[in-house]
């Protein structure tokens, strides 16, 4: 894999349409995220987060997209998630967000789970047109 400049690169944007293709995302997510200042637990939270939004494109989507950007608010540097599909959907985001509700046949953690890892959670969905999460962890 090539040696990503943090400085340099605008976004990564990964297609997420086989399993693959999380591990990619995961990969490209630490070494951007190490690369802006996160230490290693923050790391893992990032690849976490980047495992269960990638997961829920294809379980839910069946494909779409990761983009990865580095972000600046003043002097704090962070990393921001968007995790983008033309999918069925969510019809109750409200209900989506509560430790396990699932319309799969999962145990309705992940995106509880990732608002709680990550330092901003946004999600936007239309039924029938798709979803785009987005988060974003700073730099402490």
């Amino acid at each position: 894999m090539p040696i990503l400049n943090a400085e340099s690169v605008d976004e990564i944007r990964v297609p997420i349409q086989r399993d693959i293709d999380i591990i990619l995302a995961r990969q490209k997510g630490r070494h951007l995220a190490a690369q802006l200042g996160f230490l290693g637990t923050e790391v893992t939270m990032i690849a976490a987060a980047i495992s269960e939004l990638s997961r829920n494109i294809l379980n839910y989507a069946k494909e779409g997209e990761l983009i990865l950007k580095k972000v600046q608010k003043s002097a704090q540097v962070g990393l921001v998630i968007q995790a983008i599909d033309q999918g069925p959907g969510i019809a109750d985001i409200e209900q989506a967000l509560k430790d396990g509700f699932s319309t799969g046949h999962g145990l309705g953690l992940g995106l509880p789970g990732t608002r709680r890892l990550m330092d901003e959670f946004e999600i936007q969905s239309e039924v029938g047109k798709g979803t785009i999460v987005t988060v974003k962890k700073w730099v402490k």
